[in-house]
């Protein structure tokens, strides 16, 4: 390194500011050096054409400086893929090794190649610089020169530097943002992880730069590993513990090759993309169904369950919060005398059973009776077995009433008549707004004609009966609309009904044979809760949803009385 510096000019410009920077009238030939270089992104770590401040170019910019200036240059920190927006000074661990450093007094400069790569959050970057040439460190750049903290313009001056650098940060970001959110919502992948179920793959789009970017398509080796966790949860209620272990006990590995564990699991229930749903931030595409794995049935289903099993919701459960053990009803069963919920215990191995033999007894129990002892007279606990079979018979009679009428028939019930009904209506009413809509086109050509006195009413007389037949036209399409509105409704209610039909005639077919996390997960579809009293006397309520289809049946002849 050389120690001529008369060559210098004894001012540089600050690009930011457009302010004129004076250099010190002395500079100490052989001050130690610490040179910081920092990037956002990891594409910024290799020098390309694109990348106007990369690592490489940094470190040439500023070894270069440091020979002009005379200056030995003894560290070099690098930090890569470090927002200096996003990334507090506490949480980067090269900027707590230079105030380490500082209070060594291991380096005399901290040279940067622009003020922006020490940070660029206006409420502490100026502050670490202002710590800094406290500490006797001059900070240098080497495009902008040396920042002085002498007086209070010089302050000030260090303040707006970093207020303009948040400020581009801020704005850099909105603009990302909004493009990845455009790019988004057309149906582009934007980057990112490839989540489990799907591959990258180049399909020809390219970015504004030409070159070709990855995009997603579905890998069916996963993709059926994705289709069997969603249907285990959504059939038989399976939680993402439960999930993991199945897939583990069954030898099947992740992507890594490791066992699943279950936060893998519950990210993946949660994942809007196998709808074939891509997003970015608050963005949402449309359907894209080339990258459909679940069905959006399915997904809703899953996502109701997780819902309903979250600790938040915990108090008011209704569904199963666990489908294992051989009890029907677990979550959605209280006591009817204090309301309180009944949980599952076991006594033991050897103990005598109703039928006089010998086994493991199950029951629910009340815990207010059982443990604290509280204001409750009902029951301490009632048999699994026998309760079981009560809800066992209800399920059944609900069935009953479905699986013998086709589907037609509980539409034409239910709704068809209405539906066509309101469709009579709706036709009526655009008729009469037709109608009227004519008339008033005809009065407003006559009011022409009366002007030029070739018609045989006052304009007057017109300009009254065209604002009455305006409000009429007005009245009527309210109508129009409210008619429509009526009838969209009775449609959304009819595929609802169909839906219901369906979902009972699919699990009663597969009811008896079902396991008992599939029965439970039945179950809780179809009963919202049940409280039980003294001799088993049940109240159950039933799901809004099921109970309303139910009541729809009261006009169709089932030839069915469904159990009580």
């Amino acid at each position: 390194m050389t120690n001529e510096v008369s060559t210098l000019p004894n001012y540089i410009f600050d690009k930011l500011t457009g302010w004129r920077l004076n250099l010190p009238t002395h500079i100490e030939p052989g001050s130690r050096v610490l040179a910081l270089y920092r990037v956002s992104t990891d594409k910024q770590l290799y020098h390309t054409e694109e990348n106007d401040a990369d690592i490489p170019m940094q470190r040439i910019r500023c070894r270069e400086f440091c020979e002009r200036m005379g200056w030995t240059l003894v560290c070099e920190l690098q930090e890569e893929g470090v927002s200096g927006h996003k990334v507090r000074a506490e949480q980067r661990d090269k900027i707590q090794l230079i105030k380490e450093y500082t209070k060594e007094k291991k380096f005399d400069i901290l040279l940067v190649f622009m003020f922006d790569r020490i940070g660029r959050i206006s409420d502490e970057t100026p502050f670490v610089v202002e710590w800094l040439i406290s500490n006797g460190i001059h900070v240098w750049s080497a495009l902008e020169g040396e920042q002085r903290i002498e007086n209070h313009t010089d302050r000030l001056t260090n303040y707006i530097r970093y207020w303009q650098a948040d400020g581009e940060s801020q704005k850099i970001s909105a603009r990302t943002s909004n493009s990845m959110g455009v790019l988004t919502e057309a149906g582009h992948f934007t980057g990112g992880l490839c989540a489990y179920g799907y591959c990258y793959a180049r399909l020809g789009r390219t970015n504004r730069r030409k070159q070709e970017v990855y995009d997603l398509e579905i890998c069916e080796e996963e993709a059926y590993i994705v289709k069997t966790i969603f249907r285990l949860a959504a059939d038989e209620g399976y939680g993402a513990q439960r999930l993991a272990n199945y897939l583990n006990r069954k030898g099947i590995k992740n992507r890594s090759g490791k066992n699943w564990h279950p936060a893998s699991i519950q990210g993946m229930l949660r994942n809007i993309l196998y709808t074939g749903i891509l997003r970015s931030g608050k963005s949402r595409s449309e359907t894209q169904e080339q990258l459909r794995i679940i069905d959006d049935k399915t997904f809703d289903t899953v996502q109701k369950m997780l819902e309903i099993r979250s600790r938040e919701r915990q108090a008011v459960r209704s569904a199963p919060l666990s489908t294992r053990g051989n009890a029907l009803l677990s979550g959605n069963i209280f006591c009817g005398h204090c309301g309180a919920r009944l949980c599952i215990t076991t006594s033991g191995r050897n103990r005598r059973l109703a039928d006089g033999s010998r086994g493991i007894r199950t029951r629910y129990t009340c815990q207010t009776k059982s443990r604290t002892h509280g204001d409750c007279d009902g029951q301490t606990g009632y048999t699994v077995e026998k309760l079981d079979a009560i809800i066992d018979s209800v399920i059944h009679g609900i069935f009953s009433r479905v699986c013998h009428l086709s589907k037609s028939d509980v539409l034409d019930a239910c709704c068809n008549q209405e539906l066509a009904e309101k469709k009579a209506i709706l036709k009526k009413l655009e008729k009469d707004l037709s109608r009227a809509e004519s008339d008033l086109s005809r009065l407003k050509t006559e009011i022409t004609k009366a002007l030029t006195g070739e018609s045989a009413f006052s304009p007057q007389l017109l300009n009254e009966v065209i604002q009455n037949q305006e409000q009429r036209c007005s009245e009527l399409r309210s109508k129009v609309c409210e008619a429509q509105a009526e009838w969209e409704n009775e449609e959304a209610a009819m595929a609802s009904i169909g839906e219901h039909y369906d979902e009972l005639l699919k699990w009663s077919t597969v009811y008896d044979t079902a396991s008992i996390s599939a029965k439970k997960t039945i179950v809780s579809h179809i009963i919202d809760r049940v409280d039980v009293r003294r001799d088993y006397q049940l109240k159950i309520k039933l799901n809004i949803s099921i109970e309303q289809f139910l009541v729809s049946l009261k006009g169709v002849n089932t030839n069915e009385t469904p159990s009580a």
